[in-house]
């Protein structure tokens, strides 16, 4: 049986996932970042993203219906807050949709999930079924791209300002907040991951599952390229410029 490896070790070997897979380096990211995209390019990105922010909070409370632990279950509500929003602030999801009406889309039209690319909501889909059915320990570890979070939400933050006249602190307040949200949610999900995967196979689950998450981050900007940038082929049932307009 092999041993697993010491606290910082694994934590180094989650890292190491993201340091290589995470979507910071997809050639999208960077052609957004940099002012090269056009507005209908900005809007496609607008409109898949969307359906993975509707999403989170339902992987949460798909997550939350199957742990015993209140204190995980107290942990881990915030998430939902954070996107749903409460009775006295708005959430993720609401500033998400400002961003579409500053594109010049129809927020309701996003929101409706029209659109949307069929790789989009594949691997969207799949995640939510991930964190539905896997251990709570692989659910929780699939989380942990959040640790990378904070660098790519400065990069466009300042990629969008100085580059995208839609750009201002209204429209782009969604990645503002997750500068101060990820950092604490992950905090929580690290330690959890960190202090529960005591066996080398355990540790070898919540790898896996962290690799899996980039997989799914990845897979949408490989659809969202491949149909508005190059061989710019949009599927079936994908957005088409001009539809959805305000």
């Amino acid at each position: 049986m092999t041993d697993p490896s010491d606290r910082a070790a694994f934590e180094a070997r989650l890292r190491r996932i993201g340091a290589e897979r995470y979507h910071d380096r997809h050639p999208f990211h960077a052609l957004l970042h940099s002012g090269g995209c056009s507005i209908d390019q900005v809007r496609a990105w607008v409109i898949n993203r969307y359906y993975y922010q509707s999403r989170i909070p339902m992987k949460d409370a798909a997550f939350m219906s199957r742990v015993e632990d209140p204190a995980l279950r107290r942990a881990w509500r915030s998430r939902i807050e954070d996107h749903d929003g409460t009775e006295d602030q708005p959430g993720g999801i609401w500033r998400w949709l400002r961003l579409a009406e500053g594109v010049g889309l129809d927020p309701d039209y996003v929101a409706s999930a029209r659109g949307v690319l069929p790789a989009t909501r594949f691997a969207v889909d799949a995640y939510v079924r991930y964190v539905r059915d896997q251990p709570l320990l692989a659910a929780v570890a699939s989380s942990l791209t959040e640790l990378f979070a904070p660098a790519i939400h400065e990069q466009r933050i300042a990629g969008l300002l100085a580059h995208y006249d839609f750009a201002n602190p209204q429209t782009i307040s969604y990645f503002q907040h997750r500068l101060t949200e990820a950092p604490r949610d992950v905090a929580f999900g690290l330690g959890w991951v960190l202090d529960h995967a005591r066996t080398a196979e355990q540790q070898d689950m919540a790898a896996d599952a962290l690799t899996f998450k980039t997989d799914v981050l990845w897979a949408q900007l490989d659809a969202l390229h491949s149909a508005y940038v190059a061989p710019g082929r949009i599927p079936p049932g994908g957005w088409t410029p001009g539809e959805g307009l305000a």
